[in-house]
């Protein structure tokens, strides 16, 4: 016997959420075998803060090294205080909506209404066999703004068949695992580059630009990542 420490993990989940989460993964499961063309009609959306700098991760800090050298260090750094948030909306062509959150702005439901607004005007313009057949669905997660009463409505006026999200799960958001990772690492480029916290705003903008260019060479690969993510582990 050995004394070890306790895994943190976020949350702690009920036996209840579990059943819950396996439920709807299991009913998504269930929805991609009985349509083929399901992942192609699904829109996802989130949220990230983009540092002006992020450290860099311990994979890119790991060296070469023999077996008598001694193990390299570095003192240890934090995010930079200068920030903005980013709301994409994407599926498997690419960016359909981005946004950034105005400085001091709260991303609460008159925002979220607002934001929804402008999304389905692109859906529109970007998406029109998507719009004329009405058959596409919205993944978001449980945020407050995403569930309020407001947008709820909303949501049921304009028919929007929303993708069910289990409670507390991070790990089944594909921006999170493709999305988010591939933009910060440019962006930690470009501000190196270009001169640190001076030039975020230009390199978040140009970055955000550039979102298109980026997907197109890996858009398959979000429908497998939906693949992987939503399904019954």
């Amino acid at each position: 016997m050995r004394r070890v420490a306790a895994k943190l993990v976020p949350r702690l989940l009920t036996q209840d959420r579990k059943n819950t989460r396996l439920t709807l993964c299991q009913e998504l499961k269930n929805q991609i075998e009985s349509d083929p063309n399901f992942l192609c009609k699904a829109i996802t959306s989130d949220e990230s803060w983009c540092h002006a700098y992020n450290p860099e991760t311990k994979q890119a800090l790991s060296q070469w090294k023999t077996p008598t050298s001694p193990r390299p260090k570095k003192a240890r750094q934090v995010r930079s205080n200068v920030k903005t948030m980013l709301i994409v909306f994407f599926d498997v062509r690419g960016i359909v909506h981005r946004e950034f959150v105005p400085p001091g702005q709260t991303v609460n439901q008159e925002f979220y209404l607002e934001l929804l607004r402008r999304l389905r005007e692109n859906v529109r313009r970007k998406r029109p066999e998507l719009w004329r057949s009405g058959e596409w669905f919205l993944h978001q997660d449980n945020a407050p703004a995403h569930t309020a009463v407001s947008v709820t409505q909303y949501l049921a006026c304009l028919g929007w068949t929303i993708i069910p999200h289990p409670p507390y799960s991070p790990d089944l958001a594909p921006c999170d695992f493709f999305l988010f990772p591939t933009m910060k690492k440019t962006l930690n480029q470009i501000c190196h580059r270009g001169g640190g916290e001076n030039s975020f705003a230009g390199g978040t903008q140009h970055q955000a630009s550039a979102f298109p260019e980026m997907l197109h060479t890996v858009g398959k690969e979000i429908g497998q990542v939906y693949c992987l993510q939503w399904r019954v582990f």
